[in-house]
């Protein structure tokens, strides 16, 4: 009898598991999960593609509907413009044809990674003006999520088990003036009482006169304190909103049963609030991170603006009032880019720190 179940159960395995004496039963259940977080993230780009030609056909809709053109500013401006000259320019930057046409021929250079070249100034490839000042933007906006995420999570944790406390109504007290201060506001009031009342940080610009001629360390010291105040300002304003979001994540995990179950284990309260409990508050927290990206682009607009920054938000601004319509459209693609990055790393994010959804995502849900 011992010997006829060990031969069905050799029947049953495939060929490949037959001779190891692996039991696949074993090793399937693992699989179906991951190949459906994959099913998944699929599914994900190939929606991304159809938002991402959504956005850039509204938005080259909307700008090519804005008042003035490109040409206004070479003709207008000069008296011995004729209307001739005028259709010669529209003509020579392609903005005589339909506006449809307009966008296909964009868009299939843009298949090409051919953003045109900026019909403002210098004539310049737009792709070489975006990565000149892609770096600056970029590095203070990562610091201002990390900071955000580094500072914000502790004080909703600590809010959350100190429910009441002081230390909860101060942080909603500074949650309430964090909502309604205004970020240009604040930048103005911090550039005079630290830039002019008391000048121990500098106000405008990346650099100091003479920072060429400075060491390595000189200079990382120069840009730090440049770049102090824009990302204070840009970690304030996401600060008040994602630690009262970690706050009432946090209140929520703590009041499930698992929770409980743990106390009852008699784990450190610790281990339960800073690994138990965390882990799954952070949830909502990812997908805030995820959606806070195109505001810290929106915002760079203003702050950079304010700060004589070189960065896209100021770069963005001057296409704008050129009307430099390729400008414009390769920023607006990389903010589109960012945005729908953000949201897919959000759900990813949620599939990794939730194996919850990886197995619902097993189970077709």
């Amino acid at each position: 009898m011992e010997e006829d179940g060990q031969v069905r159960t050799a029947r049953r395995l495939p060929p490949t598991r037959r001779a190891a004496g692996v039991d696949s039963r074993r090793v399937w259940p693992y699989i179906p999960p991951m190949l459906a977080l994959l099913a998944r993230l699929a599914a994900k780009l190939a929606w991304v593609a159809v938002v991402f030609i959504g956005i850039t056909v509204i938005s080259f809709a909307v700008i090519h509907l804005a008042p003035g053109s490109p040409t206004d500013l070479e003709t207008q401006m000069n008296p011995q413009a004729s209307a001739l000259a005028r259709e010669r320019l529209d003509k020579l930057y392609g903005l005589d044809r339909p506006l449809h046409v307009q966008y296909a021929d964009w868009l299939s250079r843009l298949a090409r990674f051919d953003f045109g070249r900026s019909i403002s100034g210098d004539r310049r490839p737009v792709w070489d003006k975006i990565k000149e000042r892609l770096p600056l933007t970029f590095g203070m906006n990562v610091a201002s999520l990390i900071l955000t995420l580094a500072i914000a999570a502790p004080i909703g944790v600590l809010s959350a088990r100190r429910r009441g406390s002081a230390f909860d109504k101060g942080m909603t007290v500074f949650v309430f003036i964090g909502f309604a201060v205004p970020g240009y506001w604040l930048a103005l009031l911090m550039m005079y009482w630290l830039g002019i009342v008391w000048p121990v940080l500098p106000i405008s610009g990346l650099t100091s006169l003479g920072f060429d001629e400075m060491s390595l360390g000189e200079k990382l010291w120069d840009l730090s304190r440049h770049l102090a105040l824009p990302i204070f300002i840009y970690t304030f304003g996401s600060l008040a909103g994602l630690s009262r979001f970690m706050r009432t994540s946090m209140l929520e995990s703590l009041r499930q049963d698992y929770i409980l179950t743990a106390r009852a284990k008699g784990l450190p309260e610790r281990l339960v609030v800073w690994r138990h409990a965390l882990r799954n508050a952070l949830l909502p927290v990812i997908t805030i991170l995820g959606l806070s990206v195109p505001g810290l682009i929106g915002g760079s607009v203003i702050i950079e603006s304010i700060f004589a920054l070189p960065g896209l938000g100021q770069l963005f601004f001057q296409a704008v009032m050129a009307r430099d319509y390729p400008l414009i459209m390769g920023n607006l693609v990389l903010g589109a880019l960012l945005t729908l990055a953000g949201n897919l790393l959000a759900d990813l994010g949620y599939g990794l720190a939730d194996p919850r959804v990886r197995a619902g995502a097993g189970r077709g849900a």
